[in-house]
C-alpha cells in the first residue's frame, strides 16, 4: 500500500527570474556613506557619522599686551587677559564672542 505526500508548490527559477528588480538601481539624490564637509559641519553632533563635540579650547591672543591666553570656546564667564586685565570674550548662549581685535587658533592638543 503507497501513499502519497502532498508538498507545497515550489517556484522554478523560471518565475523567480520574472518578477525579480532590475539590476539597475536608483540613484539617491544624496550619498549618505560620502557627506560633504559643509553637510556634516551642519548636522547634529549626535547624527553625524562619526560623533564629535562643536566646542573646542583655544589660544586667544590680547591685542594690547600679546599674552596668549587658553580659553574654551564655550566658556560661560567673562574671560580677562592675566597681565592687563582686558576683556578677551564674554559669552553668548552658545559660543564665546571674541573681542574686537583677539585674533585665535584651536589647540591642536
Amino acid at each position: 500500500f503507497l501513499t502519497t505526500t502532498l508538498h507545497p508548490p515550489c517556484f522554478s527559477s523560471q518565475i523567480l527570474f520574472k518578477f525579480s528588480l532590475p539590476q539597475t538601481s536608483p540613484k539617491m539624490p544624496v550619498d549618505l556613506l560620502h557627506p560633504t564637509a559643509d553637510q556634516e559641519a551642519r548636522t547634529h553632533k549626535l547624527k553625524r557619522l562619526v560623533q564629535s563635540p562643536n566646542s573646542f579650547f583655544m589660544d586667544i591672543k590680547c591685542p594690547g599686551c600679546f599674552q596668549i591666553t587658553t580659553v574654551f570656546s564655550h566658556a560661560q564667564t567673562v574671560v580677562l587677559c592675566g597681565s592687563c586685565n582686558v576683556m578677551l570674550c564674554q559669552p553668548t548662549g552658545g559660543r564665546a564672542r571674541l573681542t574686537e581685535g583677539c585674533s585665535y587658533r584651536k589647540k591642536v592638543d
